[in-house]
């Protein structure tokens, strides 16, 4: 269904279960991978059979690192001429406590992996896209960023300025064959969310690959005329 031969795809948190599977998708249709995690390693774990073709680029990195971010982007660029397809898929939750007791770490630890993460590698990856006057930006926000919730202030708040970056991005770019959009998952089936709630109905959860067909959708031509959307997958719940 997609294609996407010849072209370079980066993607952050690519060890995570959603960026696994974001990975293995474009993979098939033929794109050329950067793979971001914090640890190397991990990646190497995760994808045995992409480390042994040699034919795609694994980076251990902080994405809290603004230096780091714009140094690898660099290379990349400098590697294979071009980044055509971004993906934010790193991210994190804590949450749990009213505002006035959640501590200052829990603010930083989401705005930072949520949204400072974003504003890094747009920041880097953009100029590039720009040179070559085209480009696909897909992040990952949540169903939770569309409304304050009691006890996640801090999580809502960091998914939320996702779309608010996104739209910004899009409404920047959209006239320079740039095209930037979101995602908003509802609860994703992962072994983390069924250990955490065992007595859940997971057939109502949305898989990683179901989310991993939306964001090759706004990677395709076939999103070139959708701007700063975000878009709900919600599965069933």
């Amino acid at each position: 269904m997609f294609d996407f031969h010849d072209q370079v795809v980066m993607i952050t948190g690519a060890a995570g279960n959603l960026g696994s599977a974001t990975a293995h998708a474009f993979q098939a249709a033929g794109a050329r991978l950067v793979l971001v995690d914090k640890d190397e390693e991990r990646l190497q774990h995760v994808f045995p059979e992409l480390a042994e073709s040699g034919e795609h680029i694994f980076v251990g990195l902080d994405l809290a690192d603004a230096g780091a971010i714009e140094g690898m982007v660099y290379e990349v660029a400098n590697h294979y001429g071009r980044i055509d397809v971004l993906v934010n898929i790193a991210g994190g939750y804590r949450a749990g406590s009213p505002l006035h007791e959640t501590p200052l770490e829990t603010w930083d630890f989401n705005m930072s992996l949520n949204a400072r993460s974003i504003f890094f590698t747009g920041r880097a990856v953009i100029p590039h896209m720009l040179r070559q006057g085209s480009g696909k930006i897909v992040s990952v926000a949540a169903r939770a960023a569309l409304a304050g919730g009691a006890n996640m202030s801090v999580y809502t708040a960091s998914k939320a300025a996702v779309i608010r970056l996104t739209e910004s991005m899009a409404a920047e770019l959209k006239d320079k064959g740039i095209n930037v959009n979101c995602i908003l998952p509802g609860t994703i089936d992962t072994p983390q969310n069924r250990k955490a709630t065992p007595t859940a109905d997971f057939s109502r959860w949305v898989a990683p690959e179901a989310l991993a067909d939306v964001i090759l959708f706004l990677a395709s031509p076939h999103a070139r005329a959708v701007h700063g959307a975000a878009i709900p997958v919600y599965g069933l719940s």
